[in-house]
């Protein structure tokens, strides 16, 4: 009783919101990995992406003015992932922070002494377990280079979804553990010993720092360059295949025959 009457008063805040499609194409013309879309799901996405504004409380830091125009780049981007999923994937928190480029989050670390080391850590995002995600945002997205900042930390939100920020999200009823284990351990294992190695790779270095920022990294690739990561991993390529309910590949490859 209660989902219903969220979801209906978020419907109806979404309703209010007024985008034309002029405000659309401009923010979906910056998101060239979206013309994979059919018009159907060009159509339940920019829906998703107005109920996913009403829904979620925006901010901006200090330098930023928070525009129309930045909440449907990122709004796109975060329901891309959700596209066939659905906006309860991201509930149980509600803030996001945009900020003018990369920011500092002070850190600390205990060592091995017992010695409290402080820091400052500068990112591009931060994802908040039950808490806000954290954004930068770049007028010239040259500047960071062929990231999706959204997606990842997005991602990084539904990896959350198993209680553990641990590159395995809440898998569906028809998917196995096991089988999600058997495609990423080897390929993260092979991943980092490419990046030790001094490989150059075509998928974010990144990656290599985590089993969580692997899975933030190559769900990054799965929606921006999907043949990179299919020819790279293709069985972790049908994992994501199903947990996302998505191929971007389609019909170019057949992602079931890959999946042994």
């Amino acid at each position: 009783m209660f989902s219903a009457w969220r979801k209906w008063r978020q419907q109806r805040a979404a309703d209010q919101l007024e985008i034309d499609a002029a405000q659309w194409q401009e923010a979906e013309y910056a998101l060239p990995f979206l013309d994979r879309l059919t018009d159907p799901e060009r159509l339940r996405l920019r829906e998703l992406a107005r109920v996913f504004i009403a829904a979620k409380e925006w901010s901006a830091a200090p330098g930023l003015q928070l525009t129309a125009r930045i909440q449907l780049s990122i709004a796109l981007q975060a329901c891309l992932p959700i596209l066939n999923l659905g906006l309860d994937w991201y509930r149980g928190w509600v803030g996001i922070v945009v900020y003018p480029g990369d920011f500092v989050i002070p850190r600390q670390v205990v060592d091995a002494d017992g010695v409290v080391h402080e820091y400052d850590d500068p990112v591009l995002g931060e994802a908040w377990e039950g808490g806000p995600v954290l954004i930068s945002w770049f007028e010239n997205l040259d500047e960071i280079g062929d990231v999706s900042i959204v997606i990842h930390e997005f991602a990084h939100k539904l990896d959350m979804s198993n209680g553990e920020t641990d590159g395995m999200p809440a898998l569906h009823a028809n998917m196995r553990r096991e089988d999600w284990i058997a495609a990423f351990q080897p390929a993260y294992a092979d991943f980092c010993r490419r990046i030790d190695a001094g490989e150059e790779t075509a998928i974010d270095p990144y990656a290599a720092e985590h089993p969580s920022e692997f899975f933030a990294v190559v769900s990054e690739v799965f929606f921006e360059a999907p043949e990179l990561l299919f020819d790279a991993y293709p069985v972790v390529y049908a994992q994501l295949r199903l947990f996302y309910r998505q191929d971007p590949l389609r019909p170019a490859v057949n992602v079931a025959s890959q999946q042994t």
